[in-house]
């Protein structure tokens, strides 16, 4: 299974004390299946302020993984409960991100889906704030792309 596929992306971040932050992206990218693992990837752009940037989404029973590579070099893994620690490396320099989530939702198939994460991050050792996204994954050219 390789399809080309329309992904919609909404999140938002909110910083300690700070307005929150919300984006929202519709961008064209692939989704493939290798054994029982899904993969969602596509290129970043201006509207993410990453251009130059791959972002892939490693989907497995439980966990999402985040993989960045280009300007922006990053791993965040994302399970329910538990906290992981992984180096967040840029053009400006790198630092130590934690990564806590809260909620890990996952639905999806061979057809596309929805994830749903919500989850603390940590800059250094330092909160900095409530952050959640979700994805939406639908094959190019269906007619039935669901925004959230």
């Amino acid at each position: 299974m390789n399809k080309n596929v329309i992904i919609y992306v909404k999140g938002t971040q909110t910083a300690d004390n700070q307005e929150a932050n919300r984006l929202e992206l519709v961008t064209e990218g692939k989704y493939y299946k290798k054994g029982e693992t899904y993969y969602v990837t596509y290129k970043e752009s201006e509207v993410t302020g990453m251009e130059g940037t791959t972002t892939t989404l490693k989907v497995e029973r439980g966990t999402v993984t985040l993989l960045r590579f280009g300007t922006v070099n990053t791993q965040f893994i994302f399970e329910e409960g538990q906290k992981h620690i992984s180096y967040y490396d840029t053009a400006y320099g790198a630092f130590t991100i934690g990564v806590r989530a809260s909620k890990v939702d996952i639905d999806v198939n061979d057809e596309g889906g929805e994830i749903w994460v919500d989850y603390q991050l940590e800059i250094d050792n330092n909160s900095s704030g409530e952050n959640d996204f979700y994805m939406s994954i639908r094959e190019a050219g269906q007619s039935h792309v669901k925004y959230c």
